[in-house]
């Protein structure tokens, strides 16, 4: 696994920049979890999108969950995943899992404004 290096620059090539999303550190995989916003929340914020926080409702936009709306109940950084409360995939004998969605996949619809960090960014 090649390691991170702050002076990467860009490369065309896909498999470079998986190894980079792989290799970077949690601080810089945080600014790669962001998520569209609403049409509605676009208007009055005036950005197009925000990084995903738990508490967050979201629509999944592609997969087989299309459509689907809830809560975000956990944001894995390592994984890259964003797991949704009533996102389950049933298993074969029976018992439930969550689904993990890629957070470019989701629209945001409500904003949870819970800490002030939070209300911070938004108000920038």
């Amino acid at each position: 696994m090649m390691k991170f290096s702050k002076s990467w620059n860009r490369s065309t090539k896909p498999r470079k920049q998986r190894a980079f999303r792989k290799a970077a550190p949690l601080h810089v995989k945080q600014k790669l979890m962001s998520s569209h916003l609403s049409k509605e929340l676009r208007k009055k914020h005036g950005t197009r999108s925000l990084g995903i926080r738990k508490g967050d409702k979201v629509v999944i936009q592609r997969g087989q969950f299309k459509g689907k709306t809830g809560t975000v109940d956990t944001v894995d950084l390592i994984r890259e995943r964003v797991l949704i409360g009533g996102v389950d995939l049933q298993k074969k004998d029976g018992s439930k899992t969550p689904y993990p969605v890629h957070p470019s996949n989701l629209l945001i619809t409500e904003i949870s404004l819970g800490d002030k960090e939070r209300q911070k960014i938004v108000n920038r």
